[in-house]
């Protein structure tokens, strides 16, 4: 990859897309010092801080385990790697760490936490096993989902452990309970979950090379035996390694690759990285390896058309409602996400409206960072609101009332709502955000197994190849529940950087 001077527009498309916070994303080259710079993008604490990242210079011809992709599954891979003793590597196509992860406003889901038992919240693994499977419609991997389920407390254990602590619990659609876990502040889990990472990584001294492009996996007799990078646009070169971990996410951000697989999305806005474009999936597919799924592409319901930014399920979980231009509500707001995108495609206009009071606004962090993009109309009181985005005034009164007493009554009855309606709408002023459908995550990709090997198209293990997080397939089966993406690239990350260092150390 050539070296990156638009940087600063890739940060600037990661934040449109986060919570909250800033931060000025830039890669410089120094010859008197042995660090590449580059500021993370810290959207939880709003601060922008440098962080040292390795100089080109100090690249080896061999690592025990080459990771490509900086994510929240790549670096958690390198970390948990680097703890069972291994020598890992990570190369990332882009002048940023973080990808897609940096972009989750919403939380990570997870069963039988010590949070949730300290806040009496009552759920199981199976209750999440169950409430993830029926999301899929069934079609998920039911190996993966298992495996996902039972070590989803001990990932919030872990990051706990390194100071990422995500104890503020509230529903997100498709959950029975409480459980998807966010920052105690209740701001975005993306920016957050990448400062710490980031962090982690670092302390341990894990080189980090960005600007890194892998181009090519290499295999000998039959294994794996190394990738084919470019860093910064110089000569490409082969370095060798016994494992290579493949966490370069999905390719929501490639078009064509899109249209390929569902014709029926062309022209829809994405809220993906730029870097997500599937990169580590056609690699891998030219190594003989399985893909699955690749048709199962989730749009997201709530996303603002001009930018492609995704409004938090959040907003919704904390008692939002969604309302057409008509001012009625017009479906379960905390449904599944493939069916409230169908509810609001099927409108007339096509679109509809997040709206929310004063007070859920100061519980959800991630509409200051709304408010400064100008897309959140307020109003001082609903007739205001109502005026400002052109419904009728005494509709959307009439069904803020009637909510605010489904809430007082714990029971919606034309919709059959049944979580998330523990605050009403009574606070002012009132906000709305006019939002529509747009592609947000492709949940097919490569075959692995319960391990994180890649399988093959015939049906087996293709040596010292891993993979993990988006890039893979089959764990969300044909609709990924909201918090379930943050659980996956924490939860098969580490397991991605615990048996690739097995692996290299048999």
């Amino acid at each position: 990859m050539k070296k990156v001077l638009s940087s600063l527009l890739v940060a600037s498309a990661a934040l449109l897309l986060v919570g909250c916070g800033s931060s000025s994303n830039k890669t410089e080259s120094s010859t008197s010092t042995s660090k590449t710079t580059a500021s993370s993008s810290e959207v939880a604490s709003g601060a922008s801080q440098k962080q040292e990242f390795t100089d080109p210079k100090e690249l080896k011809d061999s690592y025990d385990v080459i990771i490509v992709g900086a994510g929240g599954a790549g670096m958690s891979a390198a970390i948990q790697a680097k703890e069972a003793g291994a020598n890992p590597v990570i190369f990332e196509k882009m002048p940023v760490v973080g990808g897609n992860t940096t972009k989750s406003s919403g939380g990570m889901n997870a069963s039988e936490t010590k949070f949730q038992k300290e806040q009496g919240i009552q759920d199981s693994n199976d209750t999440f096993f169950n409430d993830t499977l029926k999301g899929g419609g069934g079609t998920n991997d039911k190996e993966l989902l298992r495996y996902f389920v039972d070590h989803s407390a001990d990932a919030i254990d872990w990051l706990d452990s390194m100071g990422i602590t995500l104890n503020n619990i509230s529903y997100s659609g498709g959950a029975s309970v409480k459980r998807i876990h966010r920052p105690a502040d209740g701001s975005a889990v993306g920016g957050y979950l990448v400062k710490g990472l980031t962090k982690n990584v670092l302390d341990r001294k894990i080189p980090v090379f960005l600007n890194a492009d892998v181009t090519k996996i290499n295999e000998k007799d039959g294994k794996v035996s190394g990738v084919t990078v470019q860093i910064q646009g110089e000569k490409k070169k082969n370095i060798s390694s016994k494992a290579v971990v493949v966490t370069t996410g999905g390719f929501g951000g490639n078009e064509k690759m899109i249209v390929k697989y569902r014709p029926d999305l062309k022209g829809y806005v994405s809220t993906n990285a730029k870097g997500s474009t599937g990169d580590g999936i056609k690699m891998i597919e030219k190594l003989g390896g399985q893909l699955v799924a690749m048709d199962q592409i989730q749009v997201h319901p709530t996303v603002v058309q001009k930018d492609g930014m995704l409004v938090s399920e959040t907003v919704r979980g904390e008692g939002g409602i969604l309302v057409n231009q008509q001012g009625k509500r017009f479906f379960n707001e905390l449904e599944t996400r493939d069916k409230v995108s169908a509810a609001i495609s099927a409108l007339p206009e096509k679109y509809a409206y997040i709206v929310f009071d004063d007070a859920l606004a100061s519980r959800a962090k991630q509409i200051d960072f709304y408010k400064s993009k100008g897309v959140v109309v307020e109003g001082k009181t609903i007739e205001e609101l109502a005026k400002k985005i052109k419904v009728p005034a005494d509709t959307l009164k009439q069904t803020i009332d009637t909510w605010n007493q489904d809430v007082a009554n714990k029971k919606d009855p034309e919709f059959g709502r049944s979580t998330a309606m523990d605050y009403d709408l009574t606070k002012a002023p009132y906000y709305a955000i006019q939002i529509a459908p747009g592609i947000h995550h492709t949940m097919g990709g490569v075959k692995i197994n319960t391990n994180t090997e890649v399988i093959n198209t015939k049906g087996e293990v293709i040596p010292g190849l891993y993979a993990a997080g988006e890039v893979t397939g089959g764990l969300h089966g044909n609709n990924r529940i909201g918090g379930n993406a943050v659980a996956d690239i924490v939860i098969f990350g580490r397991q991605a950087g615990n048996q690739s260092a097995a692996y290299v150390q048999k």
